[in-house]
């Protein structure tokens, strides 16, 4: 960073909201995103530094510190544009107004909105001014709820689900949270924090007058450790490269990240770089600057990867692919997928939705075998290294515009896979990784089933037809000796799925007791396939079992192209 003019300084709350700083939220920053738990930890942290004995004067109590800001900011003119430090910024702004509204003292009140919005002077010619701008699509909001002196006690009034924005309902949440915790406290407590946060809680202050400098010291504080998302770094490299349409990327970047939630949000720069990188993570921002952003300009990024990849990622997360053909099909595969135990498939299903966007049919044929593939896999247990590969070497056929079809694309399965598949499924699948028989009983039982069934996987449960452990004196160990129970009892033909929580002192009842009062529901009606077969059956015998595998493993088999 040399030839860089950087200054970095300790202030205290008073002095940073005070003429000597005017903060502005700049349009590229991501939404206010703390919650009552970030909110409650700072107040939290605040009056246990503040002590037990309210009789201390604030001015000999040891400072706390609040954390760093990034600013741009010329050296001698207030405006400070915020490049880190917005999330404590605004929350010291709530929680200043909050001790505003809620002091008896109205004295120190007045005092206190000085250090959040001061009035203009005709006589000075100056205008009404906040000492915080938020961003502006929040502004109107912040200002007339938070920061003028008359607003905070209209917050009460207010339905939060009827407050436009996530960051707009977080900043009335958190305000109405601080009033509470506060108006609980005793005046003198609140008179002492308000003059201990003014006085004793420092921040340091980095500022740099250009965009690209703030960026790279934002970029190093986040590298040593701060709390800082790499999409976060991402954004301000990308859109502070932007110049003046920055607010117009900024939004979009924003809109896409409000619609995916932030953690799929991140979750979707990990799979850009799979479709770029095609290897295992090593560090996703140092890959990103590295091989991705040098092949585009910002905008070219926001508009031709970003906004591209995080529609067809929505559509795979929702499952909602929108045709006017083969979208129902499209979307059943979506949702298959999205029960596999791993994610490593998704990159191809970002490239493919993209790439046959208006060809349905061939999305429809890609989907069916990635399900396939992705299921073999899970069935098999392939390690996470050998998914990676395979779908590396999919991905780079599809960059190829290979023929994704023939026997020998990495898409299709191999003899191998294929066999070793079958082995599986047709032996104890019960004993495998939970996620393997949850996930082939439901495919199971969507096949066999005439209309859709919602499998919920919070709810849903695997029992066994023929216990695990059957009493000595049972049915069961008449019709089952010791090896046909070995043999049979963790095999598709003796499972079934059920919606509810397993009731275990069923589990041992007799065949026909276990069907009336554990597999029927108390409308004496079941909702999956597999069940209601074996309500059909009125014993359940080896030569049966034998029967049901061989045919329950040909549904699999036809399903998968196993053959």
């Amino acid at each position: 960073m040399s030839g860089m003019k950087i200054h970095g300084s300790e202030y205290t709350v008073n002095k940073m909201f005070s003429d000597e700083f005017a903060f502005e939220i700049p349009q590229f920053q991501r939404p206010y995103a703390w919650t009552t738990e970030e909110t409650g930890a700072l107040l939290d942290d605040l009056l246990h530094a503040v002590g037990d004995d309210d009789s201390i004067d604030a001015d000999d109590i040891a400072p706390y510190f609040l954390g760093c800001v990034v600013l741009i900011k010329q050296e001698n003119h207030p405006k400070s544009e915020v490049v880190d430090g917005q999330q404590r910024l605004t929350t010291v702004t709530i929680l200043l107004s909050a001790l505003r509204s809620t002091l008896a003292d109205l004295a120190l009140a007045t005092e206190l909105s000085q250090y959040i919005y001061t009035s203009g002077q005709k006589t000075k010619g100056t205008r009404d001014h906040h000492r915080l701008r938020v961003r502006e699509r929040d502004r109107a909001f912040f200002e007339k709820y938070i920061q003028k002196p008359d607003g905070f006690g209209e917050l009460h009034t207010l339905d939060v689900k009827q407050v436009d924005g996530d960051s707009k309902r977080r900043m009335l949440t958190n305000a109405r949270y601080l009033a509470t915790r506060l108006q609980s406290l005793p005046e003198m407590r609140r008179q002492q924090l308000a003059l201990f946060l003014l006085k004793r809680c420092v921040m340091v202050v980095v500022s740099s007058p250009d965009l690209d400098s703030a960026f790279r010291i934002f970029s190093v504080l986040n590298d040593r450790g701060l709390n800082l998302s790499a999409t976060d770094i991402l954004k301000a490299e990308i859109i502070g490269g932007i110049g003046p349409q920055s607010g117009t990327y900024a939004d979009k970047w924003e809109s896409i990240e409000d619609s995916l939630g932030t953690a799929s949000f991140l979750e979707l720069f990990s799979h850009i770089r799979m479709i770029y990188r095609r290897d295992v993570i090593s560090s996703l921002l140092g890959e990103f600057r590295s091989h991705i952003l040098p092949k585009h300009s910002p905008q070219d990024f926001v508009d031709n990867v970003l906004v591209p990849y995080a529609d067809a990622y929505s559509h795979i997360l929702q499952a909602s692919y929108e045709s006017t053909m083969y979208a129902d099909k499209i979307n059943s595969y979506l949702n298959w997928l999205n029960r596999i135990d791993n994610f490593d498939w998704t990159p191809p299903a970002i490239v493919a939705i993209e790439k046959y966007r208006n060809r349905s049919s061939d999305l429809l044929r890609f989907l069916c075998d990635l399900e396939r593939l992705a299921a073999v896999h899970l069935i098999i247990r392939t390690s996470r290294t050998q998914r990676v590969d395979r779908y590396a070497r999919l991905l780079a056929e599809m960059a190829e515009n290979a023929n994704l079809f023939r026997a020998s694309s990495p898409l299709q399965l191999t003899q191998d896979e294929i066999e070793l598949a079958i082995e599986k499924l047709d032996g104890p699948i019960y004993e495998a990784a939970p996620a393997v028989p949850r996930y082939v009983l439901t495919r199971l039982d969507g096949e066999l089933a005439d209309t859709g069934v919602q499998y919920d996987g919070a709810t849903l449960s695997i029992e066994h037809v023929l216990p695990v452990n059957p009493e000595s004196n049972s049915e069961w160990r008449k019709n089952f000796s010791l090896s046909d129970q070995t043999e049979w009892v963790h095999k598709i033909a003796n499972l079934v799925i059920l919606s509810r929580r397993k009731n275990s002192s069923a589990r041992n009842f007799d065949f026909d007791k276990k069907k009336s009062t554990y597999f029927l529901s108390g409308t004496k009606t079941v909702t999956f396939a597999l069940t209601s077969q074996v309500l059909s059956h009125s014993e359940w015998t080896p030569r049966l079992l034998i029967k049901r595998q061989s045919e329950l493993l040909a549904v699999l088999k036809k399903l998968w192209r196993l053959d």
